[in-house]
């Protein structure tokens, strides 16, 4: 699904999240307008990102905690 995040810098930015099974763990990758994309997954209760993805920490917090809203519904 296409949702809109507004960035730091007031700018607006569609990502489509997806979740998936990468080699048997729960992911969930995202794809920004721009052609990047991130691998996110959960360990406990915390965020993580693949070590190739420079996401900055605080989105994937908000991110991370956005995908727990969508589980909980």
């Amino acid at each position: 699904m296409d949702y809109k995040i507004r960035l730091k810098d007031g700018t607006i930015q569609v990502i489509q999240i997806i979740s998936t099974t990468f080699k048997k763990l729960k992911v969930w990758k995202l794809s920004f307008t721009g052609g990047k994309e991130i691998m996110l997954y959960k360990v406990g209760n915390q965020w993580m990102q693949r070590t190739e993805d420079y996401l900055e920490q605080q989105y994937i917090i908000l991110i991370g905690a956005y995908i727990d809203g969508l589980e909980a519904k």
